[in-house]
């Protein structure tokens, strides 16, 4: 049977593009369909626009500490809209990147909402295409939770979008993204609450990420309450009025609920030709990324594998090659380094110590906390953390955990030690850059004890 296509893509976030760039360079028809902008959640409404909102919170702080080392700094003051354009203006560049890498690799884009009409039919509009394989990458998108005045909040897609800085900001959840957006505001300026049903924000990080973490956005100022959540929103002539679960009362100017994501899998029309969903909506694929109708694959968060954009830009090129370049792999989840751009930062690789533990029985731990240089003129209270955990018996280092200022820039080249399965005397017999936060993993000799 003659198809229109090799490969239609249904969805043009970073896997899409990157399965769908490297499939046609194999010498495979492609054709892409998206209904939004290209380039997906990270680059249009996530990772890039929201680490730029990152660094323009962070300024207040920087000012601060200017003083200690002898600069005199005028009074600052922010404009909410600038920062917004300017943002606006590089997402727009951005997205025509995205579209340049498309139409240079000869990849058909159609803009709208596709749907699958059987295992080789695509229906994009009133149209229809057929395609030798279908690879759905459609993503995530927010869940919003059902409760009264829900329709007053937000979610991180619109929080990129507000007409005006909010004085007062409610954020509820205890996610990464919840924490960052809570550090932007704050950074901005905002009076910030946060609310969190759980123990403990970053649920699944090491557990002492996840206190280290909650003191110190808590002197920075955020309001953070766990075991709370909201219970309905009103809106009056002034502000929104937050009603807790516990009866509390809050009033505030804006409230983002970041609760979770889930696979964006709403009527693409999947289960009527048999491909099996999860509960949540996910794809459900094999470490190939196929799904359970066998020219039909998925990549990216709407698998819910690990939501990352790297981790969905592999596992496009790995079902790429596997497809069109006859090298079958498959994308390695083990050992993804990972990033919370929070205030401060957290870099992440490997295993909790719970989960270590858990795997490999008996664990050594390594841990150190400290004040950064940095702060010593400053007078500032901000703290560094690291931890190591190494599995007793092998040596090998099997989780590193950094709290602190360019934490993600670290944990970026630990993660190819851990990749390298290194023990913790090849850490010891390498030499730290002095003075830096990245030399406490090569520098930490006692083992930590419980008291």
């Amino acid at each position: 049977m003659k198809f229109d296509y090799d490969l239609f893509v249904i969805g043009g976030g970073s896997g899409g593009v990157r399965a769908s760039r490297i499939s046609s360079s194999l010498g495979a028809k492609v054709a892409m369909a998206e209904e939004f902008r290209v380039g997906g959640t990270c680059v249009i409404r996530g990772c890039v626009p929201k680490k730029l909102l990152v660094y323009a919170s962070h300024f207040s702080e920087d000012f601060e500490d200017a003083a200690a080392y002898g600069w005199t700094v005028p009074k600052a003051t922010h404009s909410w809209k600038t920062l917004i354009a300017n943002k606006d203006k590089e997402i727009d560049r951005l997205n025509n990147i995205y579209h340049s890498i498309l139409d240079n690799n000869n990849v058909e884009l159609f803009r709208g909402r596709a749907t699958v009409v059987d295992r080789n039919t695509v229906k994009v509009g009133d149209k229809e295409y057929t395609a030798k394989y279908i690879l759905i990458a459609t993503g995530g998108t927010p869940v919003m939770p059902e409760l009264p005045g829900i329709e007053h909040a937000i979610s991180s897609n619109e929080a990129f979008h507000l007409d005006e800085m909010p004085k007062r900001v409610i954020v509820v959840g205890g996610g990464y993204i919840a924490v960052e957006f809570a550090g932007i505001f704050n950074g901005l300026g905002a009076e910030v609450t946060q609310l969190y049903r759980g123990t403990q924000i970053l649920r699944g990080f090491d557990s002492d990420v996840q206190h280290f973490l909650a003191a110190e956005i808590q002197k920075k100022g955020i309001d953070l309450h766990t075991h709370a959540n909201a219970a309905s929103i009103e809106k009056t002539n002034s502000c929104l009025k937050v009603t807790l679960d516990d009866g509390d009362v809050l009033e505030t100017d804006a409230i983002l609920f970041a609760t979770g994501r889930r696979p964006n899998t709403k009527g693409l029309g999947l289960e009527a030709i048999g491909v099996e969903l999860k509960e949540n909506g996910a794809v459900k694929v094999t470490p190939q990324s196929q799904s359970t109708v066998d020219n039909i694959y998925a990549v990216g968060d709407v698998t819910d594998r690990i939501a990352l954009t790297p981790v969905a830009i592999h596992e496009g090129m790995a079902f790429a090659e596997t497809v069109f370049g006859d090298r079958p792999g498959a994308a390695d989840h083990e050992n993804v380094p990972s990033a919370v751009f929070s205030q401060p930062q957290v870099g992440t690789v490997g295993l909790s110590e719970a989960d270590a533990r858990e795997k490999y029985g008996k664990v050594d731990i390594y841990k150190s906390d400290f004040r950064p240089m940095k702060q010593t003129l400053t007078g500032g209270t901000e703290r560094a953390f690291v931890k190591l955990i190494v599995d007793a018996k092998s040596d090998i280092v099997v989780g590193v955990h950094i709290v602190g200022a360019d934490a993600a820039e670290i944990i970026q080249s630990v993660g190819i030690a851990l990749k390298c399965k290194a023990t913790k005397a090849q850490f010891d017999a390498t030499i730290g850059v002095h003075p830096s936060l990245a030399e406490e993993i090569v520098t930490l000799r006692e083992k930590f004890v419980a008291a």
